[in-house]
């Protein structure tokens, strides 16, 4: 049996949604093992000028507990 558990990261990026969702995938696999999936819970940009200043989501991610 296995016992898995969600956290919640936020990340950013200056490029896109998917390049945001990808910062945060690979920053949270250097903490944490056995990640299984991830979905965007929000998202959200920041503007200035009139333009997209940077691009952020919330994932949460699921990953699997060690024995």
């Amino acid at each position: 049996m296995s016992i898995a558990k969600v956290t919640e990261v936020i990340s950013s990026s200056s490029k896109s949604f998917d390049d945001a969702v990808s910062n945060g995938v690979e920053r949270a696999s250097k903490t944490l093992k056995g990640i299984t999936s991830a979905w965007v819970a929000d998202q959200k940009v920041t503007v200035k000028d009139g333009k997209v200043e940077e691009y952020r989501v919330v994932l949460k991610i699921t990953f699997v507990l060690e024995d």
